[in-house]
């Protein structure tokens, strides 16, 4: 029988795509909450999963990193 993978929990992958994009684009979390409107501390509870992150807000964190929503909910690429 083979065994199946567990997926990463989606707030491991949230944070780590928000982060991972963010220190891409060469930004703060402060330009990023200022950017979406959000305060710098919310992103700093999404980068650390302590955040449990609305629609509304995922919608604002993509907006502020400028890629779909989808975008931050992608497992990592594996090569």
């Amino acid at each position: 029988m083979k065994k199946i993978e567990k997926s990463p929990h989606a707030r491991e992958l949230l944070a780590v795509n928000v982060q991972d994009l963010r220190i891409a684009a060469g930004v703060t979390q402060e330009t990023v909450s200022a950017a979406g409107g959000l305060h710098r501390t919310y992103v700093s509870h999404v980068e650390r999963q302590v955040a449990n992150v609305t629609i509304d807000n995922l919608q604002k964190l993509a907006d502020a990193l400028g890629v779909p929503v989808a975008r931050l909910l992608e497992a990592p690429k594996r090569n």
